[in-house]
């Protein structure tokens, strides 16, 4: 059962207004705009209740710590900045990944990250 409260409130509201994953430094920094005495520690155990309750979903990218992002999106993939490391989200898939299967083995998933430079980076050099 999903605790209705002012922090968690304002942390969904925080990936609402983003509409990308968000590192807990991400969430503490956007929810303060509407908590200003919201804490990481609330964050971080909020993080793990709404996970845990179905709310939010992890996006785990390799070498990086977690991000988090709402729940219940359709398949897509992650874009990171290498710039200034937001990760984003990128709609749609790559066709014919069945074809870089060794033959028999099943797919069962996949997880596709790019990386380079997002717009606001590339503007800023």
């Amino acid at each position: 059962m999903e605790r209705k409260t002012r922090q968690r409130a304002a942390i969904r509201a925080a990936f609402e207004a983003a509409r990308r994953p968000l590192s807990p430094a991400e969430v503490l920094e956007i929810a303060q705009r509407d908590l200003d005495r919201l804490g990481i520690a609330t964050v971080y155990r909020n993080l793990k209740a709404m996970v845990e309750d179905g709310s939010l979903a992890k996006v785990e990218l390799p070498g990086e710590p977690d991000r988090y992002e709402l729940a219940g999106l359709a398949h897509h993939h992650h874009f990171r900045c290498r710039s200034c490391e937001r990760v984003f989200d990128v709609t749609g898939c790559v066709e014919g990944l069945r074809n870089l299967v060794p033959r028999r083995f099943r797919l069962e998933g996949h997880e596709l990250t790019l990386v380079g430079q997002c717009g606001d980076c590339v503007r800023a050099a």
